[in-house]
């Protein structure tokens, strides 16, 4: 992976066997990447589950059938 294959990526911090850790970015490229998800309301949506559980693929689909 190289850090010129993502958009507004400076740098990406790996592990010794290659696995992206952190992604270094600008503060403005940041902030825009923030006011998009918040211009989509996926923002609040996120805030509202950050405790739950992740469920698995078949648990969701099961939860959504009972909608």
């Amino acid at each position: 992976m190289k850090a010129e294959e993502y958009p507004f990526v400076q740098e990406l911090i790996t592990d010794k066997q290659g696995q992206v850790l952190k992604v270094v970015l600008e503060f403005k490229a940041y902030q825009r990447l923030l006011d998009a998800i918040e211009d989509e309301g996926l923002y609040p949506a996120m805030q509202a589950v950050k405790g739950e559980t992740p469920l698995r693929r078949n648990e969701a689909l099961e939860e959504l059938e009972q909608l």
